[in-house]
């Protein structure tokens, strides 16, 4: 699913953010990847994304290399990746429904396909009921889970999530990450970036650790 070889990433100023990762996710896995703030999390996220492009090695992503992708190639493969932030980024003057079905609308999709697949990715996080809500109505969890029913919405092979229970307590914490195994269990592959070493310790899921953009550790947290 996901195969780093070797992966760099430089910025101006001479300033390393990753430094020749070598890390493999198979498809249908879930894996936890954590480190210090700056240890580079979120750059291997945004490599992963194609945000960012690699300064050395190379990244394959479901069998294609993606190290040096063509731009009009992007949008076609980003479509197999569903992105979760720690800031939900919902629009608060639209529906439930509506955030969760922006990305069928932006592709075309006629409004009965769409209200089918976004109340099917509703019902998927537990907020049936809820599509006719704004944001504003509900709690962060709530809303943390409308930010990962859009993101499931074209049931994407692949779920990356950065910090997704940042700002969220230790109890809506655990509920969202026990949504995040129920969503591999329906065999999706899941990477999630969290600081939180107590939380994650209670999954007992494969732990990548970066330190200084070096990957460090690579297994179950023990």
């Amino acid at each position: 699913m996901i195969l780093f070889e070797d992966v760099s990433k430089v910025y101006p100023q001479d300033y390393i953010a990753l430094n020749q990762v070598d890390f493999h996710l198979k498809q249908g896995e879930m894996a936890f990847l954590t480190g210090h703030s700056g240890s580079g999390k979120s750059t291997l996220l945004r490599l992963i994304s194609l945000m960012e492009r690699p300064t050395t090695g190379r990244i394959i992503l479901d069998g294609n290399d993606i190290s040096h992708i063509k731009g009009n190639d992007i949008p076609y493969l980003r479509r197999h990746i569903g992105m979760i932030f720690q800031e939900h980024r919902l629009l608060m003057n639209r529906t439930v429904l509506d955030n969760v079905g922006l990305p069928l609308l932006i592709e075309g999709y006629s409004r009965y396909e769409i209200k089918r697949r976004s109340l099917a990715a509703l019902d998927k996080v537990g907020l049936s009921g809820k599509e006719e809500s704004f944001p504003i109505h509900l709690s962060g969890g709530e809303q943390q889970r409308v930010g990962i029913a859009r993101a499931i919405i074209n049931q994407p092979p692949l779920l990356l999530a950065d910090e997704p229970t940042g700002n969220l307590d230790p109890k809506l914490s655990l509920e969202i990450l026990d949504l995040f195994k129920s969503l591999n269990e329906y065999g999706m592959s899941v990477l999630i970036a969290t600081h939180d070493l107590g939380l994650i310790a209670k999954m007992r899921y494969r732990t990548l650790t970066l330190k200084e953009g070096e990957m460090i550790n690579d297994g179950l947290l023990r």
